[in-house]
């Protein structure tokens, strides 16, 4: 027991002197009993309502803490995982940014039957990852002002790069010319690496939706309205059978809509891509009216879907990265979400099958990658500077370029070739007047190349100072200038990034490049005769 404080006694009265018990120092600080003496009064505790109310608020807030944790931590491992980029050999090395930066979500839709999706045929129909019914290329603007949804067909024949299966992790050998929407046999991770190829865009981020996954999403936002200008019955496919006019699709009902191959239309695959792109304009505008992106328990519901039934890509596996893009899109005004198909035309081996359409693809795809606005007047209009290099091998800007020291040789016997890969007839002969003209007119065309999207400037050795100049010339940028062994000289190859005039950077977003935008929704879609219900 600690000492006990001495009484006070009355006047005239001596102080008893206090007794230390034994093994205690008297010069240390001892815990005291309750004083007592008229000046000492007892300690007062806290009222009960104020001991209830700390106690609960405790509690709360140690429940909130720990709930928030706990449902972190249960989306956290609904997650499935795949890697992004399969190609074999272009790994990509940027950095995701969910916040700010234009940002690349590729949303795949697969017609796999493995597992729960054996419902909708055999392993004969589609095997393992299956193939890709639907591929969207979600682009997000870096001032966060506009999304472009970008619709790729099927059977559009491009170059497939060789691939790492993201289940066995063999390479698998890709094509010159293969259908995309093959390329995710491979994994997801191939058909980004395929679509990075041929855009020039490096994808940050991709989604993988099945059968399973459409349904259930659909059923968390309570249904998504669709309108048809009469009824009818898809009675040969997905058995969709709608009323005319609006009706309210989820579950089973919006896989139908969005299976259905000859519903709409002419029974073309664009007007299904059209069919789609209506329905996730209709989505997009019921999620936008209830504020489902900023209204945290619809979030988490959603985010609880999402992270249950969809494959991502291991950047993309985490919470804060989901809300991130959720706080962008949410911002984002409905009349500046706009749709697009990819430029195409039928491919040439096989009219059955589409090809890139150029020099719109590449027009298109030079649009994205310098982020500019395609709901925008189409009309050519300069991007940012950019840096090229002078013949001392500095960076310069544009504006500083024109100004270079003059070159240490002889342009008048300096090779240079320009090769047409724009798919613009007779595109190279401007170029070489303008060459002519700055005294290199030794410049010759080399004729015309299959369609390549990106304009660049490759030389051979001891040609880098003339490549410069040559790049600054006509304000290529110093990223497109490539050394090259194998060139005698210095060869300008023209993509369809630049089908016009002399000066490079002057984007022309292709007219009529947009479908729709999410805010346009008062078209009913046409029903092919003969799916109209009997």
């Amino acid at each position: 027991m600690g000492r006990r404080r001495a009484e006070t006694g009355k006047t005239g009265s001596s102080p008893t002197p206090p007794t230390e018990p034994q093994g205690l120092d008297p010069t240390e600080p001892q815990g005291l009993d309750e004083p007592v003496g008229r000046h000492f009064k007892p300690t007062r505790k806290a009222p009960l309502w104020l001991r209830i109310a700390a106690l609960t608020v405790s509690a709360a807030l140690v429940l909130g803490i720990g709930t928030a944790g706990l449902l972190f931590f249960k989306l956290q491992n609904n997650v499935t995982t795949s890697p992004l980029n399969a190609g074999v050999g272009n790994e990509s090395s940027k950095k995701q940014l969910e916040d700010t930066g234009s940002l690349q979500i590729l949303i795949l839709g697969t017609d796999t039957r493995a597992g729960k999706n054996s419902e909708y045929g055999t392993a004969d129909d589609s095997a393992g990852e299956g193939k890709s019914d639907v591929m969207l290329l979600m682009d997000i603007s870096a001032d966060n002002s506009r999304v472009s949804v970008t619709s790729f067909p099927r059977d559009l024949m491009v170059p497939v790069p060789d691939c790492k299966s993201s289940t066995t992790g063999e390479v698998i050998a890709g094509s010159s010319s293969g259908q995309l929407n093959a390329a995710l046999g491979a994994g997801p991770g191939c058909t980004v690496a395929a679509i990075n190829d041929i855009t020039g865009l490096t994808i940050d981020h991709f989604m993988l939706a099945d059968f399973t996954a459409v349904k259930e999403l659909s059923n968390a936002l309570g249904g998504v309205e669709v309108c048809v200008d009469h009824a009818m019955y898809d009675v040969d496919g997905s058995f969709l059978k709608l009323p005319k006019g609006k009706s309210l699709v989820k579950g089973e009902q919006a896989l139908a809509f969005l299976r259905t191959r000859h519903s709409f239309g002419d029974s073309s695959d664009l007007d299904r891509i059209q069919a789609q792109q209506y329905f996730l304009g209709s989505m997009v505008r019921k999620v936008k009216s209830e504020g489902t992106l900023t209204n945290l328990p619809k979030l988490y519901n959603l985010a609880d879907v999402v992270t249950k039934n969809l494959t991502i890509d291991d950047g993309l596996a985490n919470i804060p990265s989901m809300i991130g893009i959720a706080n962008r899109l949410a911002k984002i005004d409905l009349a500046q979400i706009s749709f697009v198909t990819v430029p195409h035309e039928p491919y040439t081996a096989d009219p059955n099958r589409v090809q890139l359409k150029e020099p719109q693809a590449g027009q298109f795809f030079a649009a994205l990658r310098t982020d500019k606005s395609l709901t925008a007047s189409p009309t050519a209009s300069p991007s940012a500077p950019k840096s090229t290099a002078s013949s001392s091998g500095a960076a310069t800007t544009e504006s500083q370029s024109t100004a270079a020291a003059a070159p240490a040789y002889d342009k008048s016997i300096q090779p240079i070739s320009v090769s047409n890969a724009s798919a613009v007839v007779g595109r190279s002969l401007g170029l070489i007047q303008t060459l002519a003209s700055a005294g290199y007119t030794s410049a010759w065309q080399l004729g015309d190349l299959p369609a390549a999207a990106e304009t660049k400037v490759l030389y051979g050795t001891d040609m880098a100072d003339v490549a410069a100049d040559v790049a600054a010339l006509f304000k290529i940028p110093a990223a497109a200038v490539t050394s090259d062994p194998t060139i005698n000289g210095v060869s300008i190859v023209v993509g369809s990034d630049w089908a016009s005039g002399t000066e490079f950077g002057k984007i022309t977003v292709p007219e009529d490049i947009v479908a729709s935008t999410a805010d346009q929704g008062g078209e009913c879609l046409s029903v092919n005769p003969l799916y109209y219900a009997k």
